[in-house]
């Protein structure tokens, strides 16, 4: 403890330097000191604050899309997590969620919504429109993307590896961090309920009832998976900076390239209930025929021609999240709109 003539010795040394500091760097006039620069200014002033554009409000990333029991479309965005209906476009809630950046969303089996963002997973109530869970413990906060398997439980991947978690529960029932390829950027189930994880390095299978790895698949072009989905004939479908290309989920083994998709990064893939084949990139969205990987056509005046979600069958429309924004097109007129509240320019309809 310090005594008090101490402290003031100390008090007074102080004020001795801080009166040398300005009688040096001062010019004498009348004894009052006459600064050479002005003052920093804080900018902008905090009158002003109010009125300037967070950096959020021009961040119209839609990097997830899970449509619900009830008919509704949820939205992940980064302007945080909203709820729609699909026939209206109406906004029918925004969530006040913890972290605005999400990008992989979706409903487990009694209907409540996950959400993977920056920060970790959230899980909302549909019928209260509130979260009730959050900050699970994951081998990483950063979700990349998640599934639901045949029993229920919700597998998590980051990039740092796997989670699996019970959905009713709320508890982490295991991890697997040691994954080949390290960042489990994009999750499948295949017919046989078995999870295929997309990393940087290639595939790997896992055991969805105890999380051992079955198999490993390295000879992916393009190596690093941006997209996974499993096709109605049970076939792996993957997408990476290089193009698209369908497996063998049962052998783990390429089977062909889509020659249509050569080059083109893949950033979602999704099949629609007559089986065709929709196909998002960074330079437009497609549709294919899985059985010979044609292109069909391509879906014009989007928000922008960087794909980063899909869909399909949601009130009789394809909704498609993009880098500057939502979009839905009418499957039986083939008419693009954009979604205005979550666009950054109004897109001409077709």
């Amino acid at each position: 403890m310090i005594s008090a003539k101490p402290l003031i010795k100390l008090t007074l040394g102080a004020t001795l330097l801080w009166s040398a500091g300005i009688s040096a760097s001062a010019q004498e006039s009348n004894s009052t000191p006459i600064y050479t620069d002005p003052p920093p200014r804080v900018v902008p002033l905090p009158s002003d604050r109010p009125n300037q554009v967070s950096p959020l409000a021009n961040d119209f990333q839609v990097g997830a899309l899970q449509p619900d029991y009830t008919g509704s479309l949820w939205v992940g965005s980064h302007q945080g997590l909203a709820r729609i209906n699909p026939a209206t476009g109406t906004i029918q809630s925004r969530i006040n969620v913890p972290n605005r950046f999400i990008d992989a969303m979706v409903q487990d089996k009694v209907g409540r919504i996950w959400l993977g963002t920056y920060n970790g997973l959230v899980r909302v109530d549909p019928r209260i429109n509130q979260i009730t869970a959050q900050n699970f413990r994951l081998p990483s906060n950063r979700v990349l993307d998640m599934a639901l398997d045949d029993r229920g439980f919700l597998w998590v991947g980051t990039d740092q590896g796997l989670a699996m978690i019970s959905p009713d529960r709320g508890l982490l029932m295991t991890t697997l961090q040691e994954l080949p390829g390290i960042s489990a950027n994009a999750l499948a189930l295949d017919q046989s309920g078995q999870l295929w994880v997309g990393t940087l390095t290639g595939l790997v299978q896992v055991n969805t009832a105890n999380a051992f790895i079955l198999n490993r698949v390295s000879n992916v072009p393009g190596r690093s998976i941006e997209s996974m989905a499993t096709g109605p004939q049970g076939q792996l479908w993957v997408g990476t900076s290089q193009g698209l290309f369908v497996f063998d989920a049962d052998t783990g083994a390429l089977l062909r390239s889509v020659t249509a998709m050569r080059g083109k990064s893949v950033t979602d893939i999704a099949f629609d209930k007559t089986q065709s084949l929709w196909v998002g990139t960074e330079s437009g969205l497609f549709k294919l025929n899985p059985y010979n990987g044609a292109i069909v056509s391509q879906v014009p005046n989007l928000p922008s021609s960087h794909v980063l979600s899909i869909a399909t069958d949601v009130s009789d429309k394809l909704w498609i999240g993009t880098t500057e924004g939502l979009a839905w097109m009418s499957l039986t007129t083939g008419r693009t709109f954009a979604h205005e509240a979550f666009a950054s320019q109004r897109v001409p309809q077709q």
